[in-house]
Formats: structure tokens, C-alpha cells, sequence
């Protein structure tokens, strides 16, 4: 069976899939064609259920609930760190509810925990939609007056001269009495049946184990894909984003990502409920 597998171009997802990607695991009956393409593409395709395994912003799966099913493994948290707003200089939350905001896409979870943080529903949010690697240079010429970075400009924001205001995720951990800031998942077609999706859950979960086990190698093979980043900062980066909550989600994962699509919905972010489906 040869099934699509979408993940973004970014040093967490790829060492994620190092193992797959690089054929070290058994894999029986199954091949897979890895899709690579920004989390915001991917939050749009599974909304049309296009791909059978994909990465998915936990904000997006609110609108993907029908067709997908959360893997208990891949799960991109943010423990007591995350998204982060950035500027030429330092913003008050009043503030922020007026300034123009560079995001990286009106689906992703850092935009939804923006929303949260300011108390604003986004038709209230000064926006502007941007790829994530442009936030910076949008930022330097002056289109924008704070941005909302994800992935590696988390640590790499201090050398292009801008100044942090909030980390979303370090709020959240604050808010809710320490649970981790859910970001991003995997998620697996329903339709493919309860026998296929489990033995996929299981090579997802082999996969990522595979990179925790030689990791050494998974962020050499990842380097690549991290923009501005070296071995040591790259190591960093994957070590935030790929770890024992990403192999499962565990308990407190899960109330994680409950409390924060649960606080969506009572704000009137989200269009209805999530009964959550773990697998």
C-alpha cells in the first residue's frame, strides 16, 4: 500500500521521518511518499482530506475532525516555551491588540494561541498573513511592527536585532498551571481502517524512537532544513520539539490539547466542540 505522508520542510519534522525517510526501518506493506510543504499547505489540504498521513497544526484539526484522527505520536509541544512575538522593540499586551502582527497563517495553533493571548477573536487582530521564514524580513521593512515567529527563528530572533514582547508558551504554561502548549500533530485518514491505522501508528511511533535512539545522525540529516541554524542550535531546536511528549502524548499531553481547543470553542475561535480522537 503506498500512502502520502505530508510534513514540513523543518529540522523537528524531518528527524521525525529520518528513519522512514532513509529507509532503516521495516515497513511491511506499506511505502510511503513523503510531501513536503509548509504547515499552512498542509492545514489547507487536510481540511480536504487530500493526504492519508499528515503533519496538522492543532488548530486546524478542529476543521479536519471528520476525516482525521490524531496518531499518539508526533506531537509538537510547547513545554514552558513557544511561539514568540517579536519586534524592533518591546510591546505591552494593549498594545499588541493594535499594532500590525506578521503571522505565519490564520490555521496555525500559534495563531489561535495569539488570539487566546490578547483576548481577541482575529477579526479584532491587526494582521497580515506571511510565509514564516519572511516574518523577519517583513519585520525589517517596517510592513509590520510585530511578528509572530515559529520554528527555528525562535532562537535565532536576537541576531536579526529584534526583542521579544511575549513567548506564547511560556503564557500558556502560566495560565493553565503547567500543561505543555500544543502545536502540531500527526494525523491519519479515519477511512484507512482501525488494522492499517494501527500498525502506521506504531511505524510513526518506531520512527521517531529510531531518531531519539541515533540522534546523532537524525540532526545531521535534518541540518539542512534548519534556516540559520548550526549543528548546535539545530540540536537544540529538535530537542524542544521532538521528544518524550512527541513519541506520546501522554496524559498531560492530552490535557493539553483538551484545555486549549476547549478554551477556543468558550472564545468563539473555533466552530463547535472537539471530541478528540487519539489512535
Amino acid at each position: 500500500m503506498k500512502l502520502t505522508l505530508g510534513h514540513s520542510p523543518d529540522p523537528d519534522d524531518a528527524f521525525m521521518f529520518y528513519a522512514l525517510a532513509r529507509h532503516l526501518l521495516p515497513t511491511p506493506g506499506y511505502e510511503f511518499e513523503h510531501i513536503l510543504q509548509d504547515i499552512q499547505t498542509l492545514n489547507e489540504r487536510a481540511t480536504r482530506a487530500e493526504l492519508d498521513i499528515t503533519a496538522i497544526s492543532i488548530h486546524a484539526y478542529a476543521y479536519a475532525l471528520r476525516d482525521y484522527a490524531l496518531l499518539r505520536s508526533g506531537a509538537s509541544m510547547g513545554d514552558n516555551y513557544g511561539p514568540m512575538i517579536v519586534g524592533k522593540r518591546t510591546f505591552t499586551k494593549d498594545e499588541l491588540r493594535t499594532k500590525k502582527i506578521a503571522v505565519p497563517g490564520l490555521m496555525t495553533s500559534a495563531f489561535l494561541a495569539l488570539q487566546l493571548f490578547l483576548g481577541v477573536p482575529k477579526e479584532k487582530v491587526n494582521y497580515v498573513v506571511v510565509p514564516f521564514d519572511q516574518i523577519f524580513d517583513v519585520l525589517a521593512r517596517g510592513e509590520a511592527e510585530a511578528g509572530l515567529i515559529i520554528h527555528e527563528g525562535q532562537l535565532t530572533f536576537a541576531g536579526e536585532g529584534l526583542l521579544l514582547s511575549a513567548d506564547l508558551g511560556q503564557w500558556w504554561f502560566a495560565e493553565t498551571g503547567g500543561l505543555p502548549l500544543p502545536l502540531g500533530g500527526n494525523a491519519v485518514k479515519k477511512s484507512l481502517g482501525r488494522k492499517v491505522i494501527a500498525e502506521l501508528s506504531d511505524i510513526l511511533y518506531q520512527s521517531i524512537k529510531y531518531g531519539l535512539d541515533h540522534r546523532s545522525a537524525g540532526v545531521e540529516h535534518a541540518l539542512p532544513l534548519g534556516r540559520g541554524l548550526d549543528l548546535q542550535l539545530a540540536d537544540k531546536f529538535i530537542g524542544m520539539y521532538v521528544n518524550e511528549l512527541t513519541l506520546d502524548y501522554g496524559e498531560r499531553g492530552r490535557k493539553g490539547v483538551r484545555e486549549f481547543l476547549d478554551r477556543a470553542h468558550h472564545a468563539g475561535l473555533i466552530p463547535a466542540p472537539v471530541e478528540l480522537e487519539f489512535v
